[in-house]
């Protein structure tokens, strides 16, 4: 697996959601069908589903907030009703495998960037692209922000 930082810059439109950490896993994908059944509604969208995540800062911290949406190639002159538009810029650690090992993926990412040094910035969006494969698979790039 590759491991890797990056500078990079995402444009999203996407709906908010929150709730239990611990339900994210279930509540996430319901929020991004809800969403994908409005993709038409998104001009200059570039196809790729993306979520951002309020990162979980200690074992106190039950809830937060996510969003799913698109990216978009351009900022958006007009963003859909009850849809935002997010833009961030950010320094990250990333990598991308299939999306049934996602858990392991984000622990693989976690030691990584600890034996580099690098410091997690809990106060920024961590950031998941989904990649659609030729067999029906998925693959799911991660990206934690960090501080450079």
């Amino acid at each position: 697996m590759d491991c890797k930082t990056v500078k990079k810059t995402f444009r999203i439109v996407g709906l908010n959601g929150s709730g239990a950490f611990a339900n994210f896993g279930t509540e996430i994908p319901k929020l991004a069908q809800q969403f994908l059944d409005r993709l038409d509604e998104i001009e200059n969208h570039s196809g790729t589903e993306i979520a951002l995540f309020e990162p979980k800062r200690d074992d106190d911290h039950l809830e937060g907030y996510y969003y799913v949406g698109v990216s978009v190639n351009e900022p958006l002159k007009r963003v859909p009703v009850g849809m935002e538009y997010i833009e961030t810029t950010q320094d990250y650690v990333t990598t991308r495998g299939k999306i049934n090992n996602i858990g392991k993926l984000h622990n693989i990412l976690l030691k990584w960037a600890d034996d580099q040094g690098y410091k997690r910035d809990l106060e920024s969006h961590i950031i998941e692209t989904y990649h659609p494969m030729e067999n029906g698979e998925e693959e799911v790039e991660i990206y934690l922000p960090i501080y450079i």
